[in-house]
């Protein structure tokens, strides 16, 4: 029941990218003697290399941090053009395990039932096992999407319940009507997804033009939502703890929000090497300067 999702998760995940991301990747994925790299984001819709590539770096072997991922923030200098990278770092297993939706989490299969790239892997096999884990994330947002979606309704209604379900329960905040344009802008991605990944679950369902009407028996249903009220009550207090990890383990913390100060307000800050070193600790003097040239600037 999966060779037609699987098949289209395949074909979406090989999709071209820009040779300097496809190079990035494989240099990402070399050093780390990774099992794979998946490209994400609004750089794989638009093609451009302005503002932060974000990669998912898939390493063999268990997972080590009970937190993860382990972010980091990296500047490259390629063929005389710096490009930045946010990299997402953790186990095949680990990611294998949260696309299931067998952990608390709840990014991993939010974020991979959306469009990503597979554009490095260490061999057709590993590239196979990956392309089915991201499979199993469509499968496991979809099943979900149809717990919190309507009794009928057009596969973006069930999108939307699901998106807005998991925004709610991650500590972050998005702009009103955020799950709309995730759609709007990827439509040909989620186009007839829904259904497959709902085959995929043996989730039977009927369907009138454009409107699906998916039919859960009231048990399996009250499982679902069981599952995710556990971790939507998890949600926040997970997030909370990654972030304070990232305060103490965001490689290149400094000079990455240098970057975005520049970026958005045009001052230049030295990454001083205590200031790479110890960016928490460099933060006041940081402040200072940053009021200063704020005043300067004015």
């Amino acid at each position: 029941m999966t060779d037609a999702l699987d098949e289209r998760v395949r074909e979406s995940l090989a999709r071209d990218v820009r040779e300097e991301v496809a190079v990035y990747a494989r240099m990402l994925g070399e050093e780390a003697d990774a099992l794979g790299v998946l490209f994400y984001g609004s750089n794989l819709r638009t093609g451009s290399l302005e503002g932060v590539l974000d990669f998912y770096v898939l390493l063999p072997g268990p997972q080590r941090e009970r937190i993860w991922p382990r972010v980091s923030y990296r500047e490259w200098d390629y063929r005389g053009e710096v490009l930045r990278a946010k990299i997402a770092t953790l186990s095949f297993e680990q990611f294998t395990k949260a696309a299931r939706g067998q952990s608390r989490d709840t990014t991993i299969w939010a974020r991979f039932v959306q469009p990503s790239a597979l554009i490095w892997a260490r061999d057709d096999d590993r590239r196979k096992e990956i392309a089915e884990s991201v499979s199993q994330a469509a499968q496991t947002a979809a099943r979900l999407a149809a717990a919190l979606g309507p009794e009928s309704g057009t596969a973006g209604d069930f999108w939307r319940a699901l998106f807005q379900a998991t925004y709610r329960a991650e500590f972050r905040v998005e702009k009103p009507g955020r799950e709309d344009s995730i759609l709007s802008v990827n439509r040909a991605h989620f186009d007839g997804l829904l259904p497959l990944a709902w085959e995929a679950q043996g989730i039977k369902f009927t369907h009138d033009g454009e409107r699906l009407s998916p039919n859960l028996i009231a048990r399996r249903k009250a499982e679902i939502l069981r599952w995710w009220h556990a971790r939507a009550r998890a949600g926040k207090a997970l997030n909370l703890l990654r972030l304070a990890k990232a305060t103490t383990t965001f490689d290149g913390a400094a000079d990455y929000a240098a970057w975005k100060l520049h970026r958005h307000t045009g001052i230049a800050l030295e990454v001083t090497p205590f200031r790479a070193k110890h960016p928490l600790l460099a933060a006041p003097g940081a402040l200072v300067e940053l009021w200063r040239k704020r005043r300067a600037q004015r």
